[in-house]
Formats: structure tokens, C-alpha cells, sequence
């Protein structure tokens, strides 16, 4: 996949998801800028990217604040002199259902994972328009395509609205050259998971929804980023990729 030269912003880079994401894209000769909240992971990932031979560099972002989001797409843009790619990977769940879940936890949920893409996609937009061109990548769930009764409402309501979202953007942007694209994974194994499904129960389930019968990987992950970044999906625009190995064919 040609990705080589591409500059490429990926949010929740210090994250497990978006580090895996930046290691492929850096690989594939991506100069690759991983946006975090935590710093001291942020930093360590970007390191080990350039150990490897990456092109990578950190910046500490606060995703719901817009000043943040000026200040660093503007330094890079500096930087680069473009911006060909933006993921908007950053996302939180708070595991309530309806009935334990105050207003407050929904309004974070929501201002976390969908103001935080608004405000990415604000940013870069006027760089792409002039640039005439560029991708932006969305990740959002399978809970953004259907109810899913394991995962929270207020989890689903926001992947949804991303889903969304990024339709919205496709059809009034596209006309600039601006591909955006949605990403929707299923359950992903990571340490985390891993844990949970030590609970027999909870791996049934988890694992009896999946009809190739595993989980996602980072890796499957990161590979669908890498084609919607390249030059391979120059005609690919609007959609909701499903990384769920067929949950959603249900």
C-alpha cells in the first residue's frame, strides 16, 4: 500500500489501537504524528517508532478542546507543509448501562468520542481544501451499525453518530479531493480483553458472536487504516468498513 512521504495524524497514539496504527504506517514510509492525552506514553511509543526506523513525533492534546486542536495541526502543518491524512482513533467507554448511567457520564461519552472528531476533522479540513485533497478515517465500532446488548447505549448512540458523521463529511467534502471513511471494529484482543475473557461467560459471548470465531486483532486493525490511507483507495469515499470477522452479517 503507498503510503510513502504521506504525513499522517493519529489520535489516541499512545494507545494500543493507535500505536499499532502508527508502527504499520511508519513501516510503510508514513512520517507519522501520534496525538495523546498522556504524555509519558506518547513519548515512549513515538521513541520506539523511530528505534524501528519511523518517521514519528508526539504532541500532548487535550481532543475536546479546540484551542489544542489549532495549536497542533498548525505546528505540524508548519512543520510537513501538509497534512495528508488524519485518524480519529481517540475514544473512551464508560460501562454503565442506561439505568446507572447519570447525564454527566453520557455528556463525556459523547464529547470525547464524537467532539473529538468533529473538532479533528474542523481542523484539517481548510489544510485538505487547499492541499485539494487528503483522507480522514473515523474510528468508530460495530456498536455504530448495530445495538450491540453487551455494549453500553451511550457507547453505541456515540459510535453511531460517528458513523454518521462521517457519511456527512464524504458527501459535502469529496468535491475537494477529501476522502473520509468510518472503521468498525469488533471486540479487539488486548490485555484487557484478555483478562475479561479469563471469565468463561464472557468469552461465550464474545467469541460465540464472531462467525471466523476470534477476535480482532490491533494488527486487522491497523492493516484497514493503511488501505484507506493509501493511494490504493483514491476512489474510496463514505463508507463503514466492518472489522468484526462478521458480526454484523447478523
Amino acid at each position: 500500500m503507498n503510503v510513502k512521504d504521506k504525513v499522517i495524524v493519529i489520535t489516541g497514539g499512545a494507545g494500543g489501537l493507535g500505536s499499532e496504527m502508527g508502527r504499520l504506517l511508519c513501516k510503510e514510509g508514513a512520517k507519522v504524528y501520534l496525538l495523546d492525552l498522556d504524555e509519558e506514553r506518547g513519548k515512549e511509543t513515538a521513541k520506539s517508532l523511530e528505534n524501528e526506523g519511523g518517521k514519528a513525533a508526539f504532541y500532548r492534546i487535550d481532543l475536546t478542546s479546540e484551542k489544542d486542536w489549532n495549536n497542533v495541526i498548525y505546528d505540524i502543518k508548519n512543520i510537513e507543509g501538509k497534512i495528508d491524512v488524519l485518524v480519529n482513533n481517540a475514544g473512551i467507554n464508560i460501562r454503565k448501562p442506561i439505568e446507572e448511567m447519570s447525564i454527566e457520564e453520557w455528556d463525556k461519552m459523547m464529547l470525547v468520542n464524537t467532539g473529538s472528531t468533529f473538532l479533528g476533522c474542523k481542523a484539517v479540513i481548510p489544510i485538505m481544501k487547499e492541499q485539494k485533497g487528503g483522507a480522514i478515517i473515523n474510528t468508530s465500532s460495530v456498536c455504530g451499525l448495530i445495538g450491540h446488548k453487551y455494549t453500553p447505549e451511550a457507547y453505541t448512540a456515540a459510535k453511531g453518530a460517528v458513523t454518521m458523521f462521517t457519511k456527512a463529511v464524504a458527501s459535502r467534502y469529496g468535491q475537494f479531493g477529501i476522502r473520509c471513511n468510518s472503521i468498525h471494529p469488533s471486540t479487539v484482543k488486548t490485555p484487557l480483553v484478555e483478562e475479561m475473557l479469563k471469565n468463561p461467560d464472557r468469552a461465550a459471548e464474545r467469541l460465540g458472536e464472531v462467525p471466523l470465531g476470534r477476535l480482532a486483532t490491533a494488527q486487522d486493525v491497523a492493516n484497514a487504516v493503511l488501505y484507506l490511507s493509501s493511494e490504493e483507495a483514491s476512489f474510496i469515499n463514505g463508507i463503514s468498513m466492518p472489522i468484526d470477522g462478521g458480526v454484523t452479517c447478523y
